[in-house]
C-alpha cells in the first residue's frame, strides 16, 4: 500500500490561508514575513503559527469565508491527486495550514484525498468571529509522526510512504519517507530532499519513475 502525502499551502495550492486572511484583515504583510520565517526555519512553527492566529482575532465568519474560497490548487494538482487516486494509492494532505481551506479548493476542483491532517481556526461562541487562536493536531504535532500514524492505519510501511512539501514544517515528514520530494524546497528543505520539482507535472514524472503510478 503506498501512500503519497502531499504538503498544502506552497505545494498543492500556491495560495497561503494565513495571508489570505490576514489581507482581510489588513495584517497580510505581517502574515507572511512570520510564515516566511517559519518556512526558513527561523521561527518554530507553532509559534508562528500562533503569531499570525493571533492577528486574525474578531475577523468576521463572513471574511474567513471568503479568504476560504481564494484558496485554489495549483495548475495539474487536481489531476495528479485524481490519477493517484484512481491507481489505488492512498492520497493524504498533511498541512499545517486549515481544513476548510483544503476542503473547499478539492471541493472546487471535484476531487478528493483519502485523509486531510490539518488544523482550524475557532470562532466564539456565536460563531460570527475567529479568537484568535488556532487547534489542530498540526500545531504542535509533527508531520512523521502524522505519516507513521497513517501508515500504520492503513498497513504501510514506513519505506513505502511518499512526502511531498516546501517548508521547514516539511523536513520532519521529508527525512523519513521512503521518498521525499522537494517542490520549489527553500533552502533550508532542498538538502533533505531525494527529489526536487517545480511543477506538478515533474512530481508525476518522478511518481511515474518510481512506479508509485
Amino acid at each position: 500500500m503506498t501512500i503519497v502525502a502531499f504538503d498544502f499551502d506552497g505545494t498543492l495550492s500556491d495560495s497561503e490561508m494565513t495571508v489570505l486572511l490576514g489581507d482581510r484583515c489588513g495584517v497580510a504583510e505581517e502574515m507572511a514575513e512570520i510564515t516566511e520565517r517559519a518556512m526558513n526555519d527561523e521561527l518554530g512553527y507553532a509559534e508562528s503559527l500562533r503569531e499570525r492566529a493571533a492577528l486574525l482575532d474578531g475577523l468576521p465568519e463572513a471574511d474567513v469565508a471568503a479568504a476560504f474560497d481564494e484558496v485554489v490548487l495549483r495548475e495539474g494538482a487536481a489531476d495528479l491527486i485524481a490519477e493517484l487516486n484512481d491507481a489505488g494509492v492512498t492520497t493524504a494532505v498533511l498541512t499545517g495550514g486549515f481544513e476548510r481551506g483544503v476542503a473547499a479548493a478539492l471541493d472546487r476542483e471535484g476531487v478528493s484525498v483519502d485523509h486531510i491532517v490539518a488544523n482550524r481556526l475557532p470562532t466564539n461562541g456565536d460563531e460570527s468571529a475567529l479568537t484568535g487562536e488556532v487547534e489542530g493536531p498540526l500545531v504542535e504535532g509533527t508531520k512523521d509522526d502524522a505519516l507513521a500514524d497513517l501508515a500504520d492505519d492503513v498497513g504501510a510501511v514506513m519505506a513505502e510512504t511518499v512526502a511531498i512539501g516546501d517548508g521547514a514544517n516539511d523536513l520532519p515528514m521529508l527525512r523519513v519517507a521512503g521518498l521525499s520530494i522537494g517542490f520549489e524546497p527553500k533552502p533550508a528543505v532542498e538538502p533533505h530532499c531525494e527529489v526536487v520539482a517545480t511543477s506538478m507535472a515533474e512530481v508525476r514524472e518522478v511518481l511515474l519513475d518510481r512506479d508509485v503510478l
